[in-house]
């Protein structure tokens, strides 16, 4: 076979002629393969731009060519070209035909094969290839170039009647689904009968008189469907299979799918248009896809799947039960052999694991398409760091590829390990994409996606295998089941993209969709029924277990964290309340407890009648006697915060919601008040009614102590530093306990910077007079412990009248700490509850705000608050230790924010601070 010359497309200039020859533009829209400098040329040598203007797929394919790779000829329409065609209404751009001609017979020279000549006959692929992969979103025609004349010659050339057949009826059935919109249940019922009618029980045993009598049957399927014949001119084949990859662009799974990705919408898609080789011409021949490292675990080890005497599809689709790759080392060991060789290859150009897909025909390795492989969160990690190891990536480049929900996914719920011993699991299957999922069976995309969105169920979506079309389906649901597939099929890849739990070929499970029931064996379960796949070990378990959070013990991960920690400025601290959380924080890589909600104390069962007690008491003698009993309580719990974070700081906030919290529900007890009365008539025994009464009062008493707390407006009266203001002996007693542990743990040579922060500041003098009470009380311990602790006080800054006077605050405040969650409610002047609830959520999907402000911080409102109090704050206080510690503090997007303001650190829940040190790496990475 000769090398494809550039010859027959150099001609073409990037430019169109003036005068009337616009309609004979010559802008360059096709290049073949062997094109590529052209290529780098025309887009100034960026490889981004190239993968822009051939798409990825296009892009690999020529760069593989020029690298000696055993690639078959072809070439690339360029996104341009896609462009152009859906901005002029579905109109081929001038020039772009004449283009593809022109491309075909330079592949006729190449192969020594004429398109449509039935004596010696060139067939095609038409195959879509975006500048970022989206795997089967949009749409492939194969052996495109066959009608009845080539498919008599092909078997007169062949001698093989059943290959010849074979790929006539893939083309027809190609053809009519994805250029026709004809659907692909009509053609496989076609087929299952025929299978029926030859008693066999797969697609491989069928005969070329089968596959000739399925063929006949599909041209009656097309007339039947569209009042329209199969084209027999392969030249209009050609132009209808691009312009349906063209089209597929903006089809609903491509768009959805790019929605989730974050792919842009004006890119375009390329179209590849390649000599067809067979990996079903005999037994000599093969099919298969296979990635350079394990995509599930990382693992420095060639992984795929493949099927003797098939073609490309029959391997994705999960129609037959494929072979693992290394069977093949078995079968044909030089080809493997040469695979490895290339694969290699392919990784060290690329610095990246590859995708590759292969075929076999007759002995002979082509090499159809190589990309990045998609992989699971805890194999990006790995292979980062074993690739920064191997030399080919450097640690930076390691830490930049793994995305911060990336980490998150090492959080991933996992069955509960008592649950999985008493229960045994059902089926097993192949473990695609880790983590446990837990969901009601729903045996459709459509009915997953409703059932989530509109009823809020959890679902596992079961299917016999999935297709593109199933993408919103996979998208809603908690996990994935397929009776059929390997570890390369469709959903194998948008689960490990998408982070979701999967199990796949499930070769027991047969699945009755009309009936919308599925069996295992005996057992039957219907639409609806629980089930729990655990996607880590392959195996799915009957009804709704438990799930656990496991701890983050992946030393690839802990290797990679390290080095993000060598390349942030931006400390990371967690919000903890609790020894426990704190532990756990710490174990994360948490630099110190950036918010400590002393409140959530409060609300523990043995605390909860004490501080209820406090709030209803009469006298400041009744009160005194309440904050005496919490004293000991608080202390503890501060002792032990102080101890698991030896020589870190811990930033205490003092009592923040209003008093009514810690009662009980206005409605509630006014309800309870009428039921006790009501039951009280029906009493009869002296001790019945004396409780009854005592309850009646006890109620009472709550009722009109909620009436005299209740606020118009809660979240905006008397909460925070007024709180403190009314009631100075509450916050006394808070600090008096969290000095009175602080020395204690001293004493004991425990390393102690306690911080304490008064919350909700909107006026300086709210802040000079809680502050001088509190601080007398901080070196009143101090004095009696006789032992002087390192401490800092400060304040919130949560409402906008705090950001304006910040330079004021500083004045009195030692630190700040931005609550973005209370800042971004009076910023925006909504409540965060009533808004999720009600009109933001429209506010979203309208675009009237382009995210949710309570998940990423508004940069362009609430960022202009925190700027401005950075400012003003530094100007008083120079070297003033400014953080945050409200829910943004854990999203990467605020985080970079946060850098870029100049912050000392971020404070988020111990889950997250894995997630914030990278995400703060990336931050600092990012300017360089």
């Amino acid at each position: 076979m000769s090398t494809l010359s550039p010859t027959p497309l150099s001609g073409i200039r990037d430019s169109a002629t003036d005068g009337d020859s616009q309609e004979k533009t010559t802008h360059k829209y096709v290049y073949l393969f062997s094109e590529l400098d052209a290529a780098e040329a025309y887009v100034g040598g960026n490889w981004e731009d190239v993968r822009g203007l051939l798409g990825g797929k296009g892009a690999n394919l020529a760069d593989m060519t020029r690298l000696g790779i055993p690639v078959p000829p072809g070439f690339t329409i360029t996104t341009e070209a896609c462009n152009a065609y859906l901005a002029a209404g579905g109109k081929f751009p001038p020039g772009l035909w004449e283009q593809i001609m022109t491309a075909m017979a330079a592949l006729s020279e190449a192969t020594g094969k004429e398109f449509g000549n039935p004596d010696n006959p060139l067939l095609v692929s038409c195959r879509s290839g975006a500048k970022f992969s989206m795997p089967g979103m949009m749409d492939t025609v194969l052996n495109i170039g066959l009608n009845d004349e080539v498919v008599a010659g092909l078997i007169a050339r062949t001698g093989n009647g059943r290959f010849a057949w074979d790929l006539y009826r893939r083309l027809i059935q190609m053809f009519g689904n994805v250029v026709l919109g004809v659907p692909d249940e009509a053609f496989e019922e076609v087929i299952t009968n025929q299978r029926q009618k030859a008693k066999v029980t797969s697609d491989a045993e069928l005969s070329a008189t089968d596959w000739q009598t399925i063929t006949h049957e599909f041209k009656a399927i097309i007339q039947r469907h569209t009042g329209t014949t199969f084209p027999t001119d392969p030249y209009e084949q050609l132009r209808q299979a691009t312009e349906a990859v063209f089209n597929s662009w903006n089809g609903k799974r491509a768009v959805d799918y790019r929605n989730a990705a974050g792919i842009p919408h004006d890119l375009g898609t390329a179209v590849n248009i390649q000599t067809m080789v067979f990996g079903n011409l005999d037994d000599r021949s093969a099919t298969g896809v296979a990635m350079s490292r394990n995509a599930s675990t990382g693992e420095p080890e060639l992984e795929g799947d493949f099927l003797l005497n098939a073609q490309g599809e029959d391997v994705v689709a999960g129609i037959r039960l494929t072979r693992p790759l290394r069977d093949l080392q078995t079968l044909m060991p030089d080809i493997y052999a040469e695979f490895q060789k290339i694969a290699r290859k392919l990784e060290h150009h690329y610095r990246n694991m590859q995708d590759m897909e292969f075929t076999i025909e007759s002995g002979k390795l082509w090499i159809l398409q190589t990309r990045d492989g998609k992989r699971t969160a805890q194999a990006e990690v790995r292979i980062a760091v074993d690739m920064a190891e191997e030399g080919l990536i450097t640690r930076e480049e390691a830490v930049r590829r793994v995305k911060p929900a990336q980490v998150d996914f090492f959080l991933h719920p996992q069955l509960d390990l008592a649950a999985r011993q008493q229960n045994k699991p059902i089926a097993k299957g192949l473990n695609v994409s880790p983590g446990a999922a837990v969901g009601m069976v729903a045996f459709d995309a459509d009915t997953a996606e409703k059932w989530v969105r509109e009823m809020s169920r959890q679902v596992i979506m079961v299917r016999p295998e999935t297709k593109p079309d199933d993408v919103h389906g996979m998208l809603a649901a908690q996990g994935i089941l397929t009776s059929r597939g390997g570890r390369t099929s469709h959903a194998a890849l948008v689960a490990r993209q998408f982070g979701k739990p999967a199990v796949v070929g499930v070769s027991e499970l047969e699945i009755d969709l009309d009936s919308r029931l599925m069996t295992i064996g005996d057992l039957v379960i219907k639409e609806g029924d629980w089930l729990s796949i655990d996607g880590t070990e392959g195996l799915i378990y009957l009804g709704k277990l438990p799930t656990i959070v496991p701890d983050l013990e992946n030393p690839w991960l802990s290797k990679l964290l390290s080095w993000a920690d060598e390349f942030r400025t931006l400390a990371v601290w967690a919000n903890a309340d609790y020894p426990r959380d704190a532990e756990r924080a710490r174990r994360y890589g948490a630099e110190g407890i950036g918010l400590c909600r002393t409140e959530h104390m409060f609300f523990e069962t043995d605390r909860l009648p004490i501080v209820q007690s406090m709030i209803m008491a009469r006298t400041p003698a009744e009160r005194q006697e309440a904050l005496a009993r919490l004293l000991p309580m608080q202390r503890q719990d501060f002792e032990g915060l102080f101890r698991v974070m030896d020589g870190l700081p811990v930033i205490i906030r003092l009592l923040d919601p209003p008093l009514h919290e810690f009662l009980p529900a206005y409605d509630q007890l006014v309800q309870d008040l009428a039921d006790l009365k009501v039951r009280l008539q029906h009493y009869h025994t002296l001790s019945e009614i004396d409780a009854a009464l005592a309850e009646i009062r006890l109620k009472q008493n709550f009722l009109e102590r909620l009436e005299s707390l209740r606020e118009a407006n809660p979240m905006l009266g008397t909460r925070g530093v007024r709180l403190g203001i009314l009631i100075p002996d509450l916050t006394r007693m808070q600090v008096r306990a969290i000095f009175e542990a602080a020395c204690k743990c001293a004493k004991d040579g425990v390393d102690v910077h306690p911080e304490v922060m008064i919350p909700l500041t909107a006026h300086v003098n709210e802040l000079r007079v809680q502050q001088s009470e509190l601080e007398a009380e901080a070196r009143a311990v101090m004095a009696e412990q006789g032992i002087t602790i390192d401490y800092k006080f400060g304040t919130m800054i949560e409402i906008p009248r705090a950001a304006l006077t910040a330079d004021e605050i500083a004045e009195v405040a030692q630190f700040f700490s931005f609550g973005t969650n209370d800042l971004t409610q009076t910023t925006f002047g909504v409540s965060r509850d009533d808004a999720e609830a009600g009109f933001l959520m429209a506010y979203l999907q309208q675009g009237i705000l382009p995210h949710n402000p309570f998940a990423t911080i508004d940069v362009a409102g609430v960022g202009k608050l925190m700027e401005m109090a950075v400012t003003l704050g530094r100007k008083t206080r120079p070297n003033m230790e400014i953080g945050i510690c409200g829910e943004h503090g854990g999203d990467p997007e605020s985080i970079a924010f946060c850098h870029r303001l100049g912050l000392n650190y971020v404070s988020c829940s111990p889950f997250r601070v894995p997630v914030a040190r990278l995400a703060a790496a990336h931050a600092a990475l990012s300017e360089r």
